[in-house]
């Protein structure tokens, strides 16, 4: 799915992986479930690439569903596989807390769990080697992505902005179609370590301006950075 001439989405509103393409390659952000690996090689065949113009993956963060082809992509083709330390042993099958009661709809609930069973979400491989970023780098690959820590979600979620897309990848830091109630619109992300934390890391994205803001789940938002964070806000605030 093209979002724009060099802005590019598989995967669905349940869950997404978004490709960012330059001159000098690709740049990949989030690796969903492994049964993506598919809709990943159509895409980039659809763009007039292959898997060699893949200069890098990002993780936002090391979740299951977010991790999916990147140990395949590294491992058969030597694409080197980018995330926060804060969650670099998260992405390797490391620990992760325990989170609070969720509310949920059993449709929709049952809606994302179907989805990831028919993408491969019960066979996770997870990662053996990474690269481990931090907030405030801008990494050398296709984009000139820069590194925004937002931490809540997760230790070491974090947000990347690509200026030449005029994206904002924010992965969990918020969603636009919560996956257990499938409530749309910009609110916070479900099964997210420290809530209050998450929310407040939110206003880092502010100072990108960005247009687009992309989350791991639900539809592209294009409305602006702003208007995204303070419907998030609303809606957390709604909820207490």
């Amino acid at each position: 799915m093209k979002l724009s001439p060099a802005l590019h989405r598989i995967g669905n509103d349940i869950v997404a992986v978004y490709l960012v393409e330059t001159p000098e390659g690709v740049t990949i952000i989030d690796a969903g479930f492994a049964g993506h690996w598919r809709e990943l090689l159509s895409e980039l065949t659809s763009m007039g690439r292959s898997i060699a113009d893949v200069k890098g993956v990002i993780l936002t963060h090391g979740d299951s569903d977010h991790i999916g082809f990147a140990e395949r992509i590294r491992r058969d083709h030597g694409v080197a596989v980018y995330v926060h330390a804060g969650d670099a042993s998260r992405a390797r099958g490391g620990h992760k807390p325990a989170n609070g009661k969720q509310q949920m709809r059993l449709g929709s609930l049952l809606g994302f769990f179907a989805y990831g069973l028919r993408k491969g979400g019960m066979r996770t491989t997870y990662l053996t080697e990474v690269v481990e970023v931090h907030e405030g780098e801008t990494l050398n690959l296709p984009g000139g992505p820069q590194i925004i820590g937002l931490p809540g979600h997760s230790e070491g979620s974090i947000a990347i902005y690509v200026p030449t897309v005029d994206a904002v990848f924010v992965g969990d830091g918020l969603t636009t179609r919560h996956v257990l109630t499938g409530k749309e619109g910009p609110q916070p992300a479900p099964f997210t370590d420290e809530p209050d934390q998450a929310i407040a890391s939110l206003r880092a994205l502010i100072p990108t301006g960005a247009k687009w803001v992309l989350p791991g789940h639900g539809a592209p938002w294009s409305g602006g950075v702003e208007a995204a964070v303070a419907a998030v806000e609303k809606a957390a605030q709604t909820a207490r």
